[in-house]
């Protein structure tokens, strides 16, 4: 049975204008899995006017209320595992335990946001005047854009509309076009039932033709107050330059090339299952996933065989099936992407030890390569796919030296029984996020996550998600008459 959608507007659900609808593909079987309303200029104005409206109600509601809905939002969103992991098979081909980690994860980012909700907003400041007393004070923006992506959508749905609300704004979410419905309407609904006012939070759902349309006219309203974006940096790029010419403020949490460093003194066998989970979870389709393998060269020959008799015995199939490990990319045009970068790594030389070869359908294997030269698009590419370059170094400078090597600087783990040791390197990678005697996969919600370099800027999580979502005010109060000249 196909699911119908509309517009989520001011807490009804409403058609796009002209009633015009998209449809969403199911990865695997390539049958219509959703029919959804696709917004276009007109019904950005309509959503953010909505979200305006109830921008400064919701700002001054009681933050013991907030908190309330964020833990009841959490509890329900627990409560929805079976049909979150209908949804994510259905539009992204996502397995079993992936589908489980976004129902977790997402719950806690609403759990965290409710505990800060409560938390100190401001300081007292020192003054110079006598009788004067400062406040920095943190305040709501108004109207947030929020830009969703497919790949884990319950979590980075969640994320991308948790600390905006929690910090007092209204939203207006683009979801992804792959994934509408679980990075998009499913989170709205969760929201509305556990309380949310009308308004607060609204869906625009957009068909892929009108995706530049519909993101200038929602960056471009002089409404929207903040922007947050996660997706590929080529079109973060593009946001970004938007937002910046309306001098609106963003964070965006873009694309990685990332690695994963076994020192010398690593566990090999630790540092096998870390590399094979850190390539091929979700079939490599997140923006943490290694790209990189970085290997002592004293441990490279017994680290390579190990590993790739690890992935080729991965099974491989259809989400529907539990035992499935690597389930299919999110279409058939991602997984001939991935033949492609192979193949044109293979031609210039690069040797295959696993996987590759023609893509079935939307599926594809874990697949090894080593020897892959500069001249690939490969080398700078992010796979986004279960595909992964091992590369051998002697010293820890020649490491940190070819992890640096990208535009990107996301995420990196450094695998190692010695954690000084590890740490020591770690001060050598320029990237957000490291996990030391670990792989680069991890997210967490009380954690500021986040890269650098064409990875993007500004943090989600924690503290630091509600203060990129919130404006510091000064305000200042005279206990005493002031004396002014003259």
């Amino acid at each position: 049975m196909t699911i119908a959608r509309g517009l989520l507007i001011g807490g009804k659900d409403v058609p796009a204008e002209g009633g015009r609808t998209t449809e969403v593909i199911t990865p695997h079987t390539g049958n219509v899995y959703a029919r959804v309303a696709a917004a276009t200029a007109p019904d950005v104005a309509a959503a953010v006017a909505a979200a305006a409206a109830a921008a400064e109600p919701w700002a001054v509601v009681s933050p013991f209320a907030r908190r309330k809905i964020f833990l009841a939002a959490a509890d329900l969103l627990d409560a929805r595992l079976e049909q979150v992991v209908e949804l994510m098979a259905g539009e992204t081909g996502a397995t079993f335990g992936w589908a489980a980690f976004n129902v977790s994860l997402g719950a806690n980012m609403f759990r965290e946001v409710a505990a800060a909700v409560t938390a100190p907003r401001g300081e007292v400041l020192a003054a110079e005047q006598p009788g004067a007393l400062g406040l920095a004070v943190r305040e709501p923006l108004g109207v947030v854009a929020a830009f969703a992506p497919w790949n884990a959508p319950i979590i980075l749905g969640s994320r991308a509309v948790a600390a905006a609300l929690a910090a007092g704004n209204a939203v207006v979410l683009k979801p992804s076009e792959a994934a509408p419905l679980s990075s998009g309407l499913f989170i709205a609904d969760i929201l509305r039932e556990a309380g949310l006012p009308d308004g607060v939070l609204n869906v625009v759902t957009n068909d892929v033709s009108d995706a530049a349309e519909v993101a200038q006219a929602l960056i471009g309203d002089e409404r929207v107050r903040a922007v947050n974006f996660t997706g590929s940096t080529k079109v973060g790029r593009m946001i970004g330059v938007l937002a910046a010419q309306h001098l609106t403020p963003a964070v965006l949490e873009l694309g990685g090339k990332n690695s994963v460093v076994v020192l010398a003194d690593a566990d090999v066998d630790y540092a096998v299952q870390a590399a094979a989970f850190s390539m091929c979870a979700n079939a490599g389709q997140i923006c943490m996933s290694a790209d990189r393998l970085l290997v002592h060269e004293s441990l490279a020959e017994e680290f390579t065989s190990k590993l790739v008799a690890a992935v080729s015995a991965l099974p491989t199939g259809s989400p529907e099936e539990p035992a499935t490990v690597i389930g299919p990319l999110v279409s058939e045009a991602a997984a001939a992407r991935v033949a492609g970068l192979i193949a044109d790594a293979t031609g210039k030389g690069a040797k295959v030890l696993a996987g590759g070869g023609v893509p079935q359908g939307a599926r594809y294997p874990a697949t090894l390569l080593t020897g892959v030269p500069r001249e690939a698009e490969l080398y700078h590419a992010e796979s986004f796919g279960p595909v992964c370059v091992i590369d051998t170094f002697r010293t820890d400078e020649e490491a940190a030296d070819k992890v640096n090597d990208t535009e990107n600087g996301l995420s990196a783990g450094v695998i190692t029984e010695n954690l000084s040791h590890g740490l020591r390197v770690a001060h050598r990678l320029k990237t957000g996020i490291v996990h030391i005697n670990d792989q680069s996969v991890g997210d967490e919600p009380q954690a500021p996550f986040g890269g650098v370099k064409s990875s993007g800027y500004g943090r989600f999580g924690g503290r630091w998600g509600i203060e990129a979502f919130s404006n510091t005010r000064w305000i200042t109060m005279l206990t005493e008459h002031a004396q002014f000249p003259g």
